[in-house]
């Protein structure tokens, strides 16, 4: 089994590097097509319709955000090069998406590219790209999130997330209907990922701020949700919650 690729790249020398690392260390993966900016990928894509798209995130003429949009419906697995940014890394997570940080890792690279792999082989038609697009088109109280699951992906508006509870190597995600998901995750993921209103209050905790029904100061500190939870505020915590709930 062979993946077609395109790879989109500004810059010549990143082109060349990340084709040569691929033909030595991804020999799975087979290069048809190579672009520099979104006007010529878009055309190239919907033309090729490769199964696999290298996109660097940031280039002349729009991102690769853009590129992904202008490809509408049509359904490729992508990999994101990118240098550090906290925004493109949070919406990638949000969305469940693969990237490789700059300057390429050749390890990072095989891993994506197995994922992808695996994702191909099971006839994954789960378009992380759609919701990517969407959560970037979107406000923060309408943006979604990928859960990885033991069983697939489940998308989750984050307005209706509760709380989140660590559980061993998992974590349990608590909606708004009571309903549990048991996420393939550490809570320190989540922690990174989400912003206010979601704040860490206990090592084991990620509580929403719209869901707290009060707090109160007694037996060291202790939030109340809508729904009756109490959970315990640890002390190291207990500041940034005080500031969070405007005490």
């Amino acid at each position: 089994m062979k993946i077609n690729s395109v790879i989109v790249d500004d810059e010549p020398v990143a082109r060349e590097v990340l084709a040569s690392y691929l033909k030595k260390y991804c020999p799975i993966v087979e290069v048809v097509g190579q672009a520099q900016h979104i006007k010529e990928a878009v055309p190239m894509i919907q033309s090729l319709k490769p199964q696999l798209v290298f996109l660097d995130v940031e280039m002349p003429y729009g991102n690769a955000f853009d590129i992904l949009e202008a490809c509408g419906e049509q359904v490729f697995e992508v990999i994101f090069i990118t240098a550090f940014s906290e925004y493109s890394l949070k919406a990638l997570n949000m969305s469940a998406a693969y990237y490789i940080l700059k300057p390429i890792d050749i390890t990072e690279l095989v891993t994506a590219v197995n994922k992808v792999q695996l994702s191909l082989l099971k006839a994954d038609e789960f378009d992380r790209n759609k919701w990517l697009v969407q959560n970037l088109r979107s406000k923060p109280e309408q943006q979604h999130i990928v859960l990885p699951t033991l069983h697939g992906f489940d998308v989750i508006k984050t307005a209706n997330i509760v709380k989140l509870q660590a559980k061993g190597n998992f974590t349990e995600v608590q909606l708004t209907d009571g309903s549990l998901k048991l996420i393939c995750k550490f809570l320190k993921h989540f922690d990174d990922l989400l912003d206010v209103p979601f704040i860490r209050v206990h090592r084991s905790f990620i509580i929403n701020l719209d869901f707290v029904k009060s707090y109160s100061k007694s037996a060291g500190g202790f939030l109340t949700l809508q729904d009756g939870t109490e959970i315990e505020v640890s002390s190291g915590y207990k500041e940034q919650v005080l500031k969070a709930l405007g005490s």
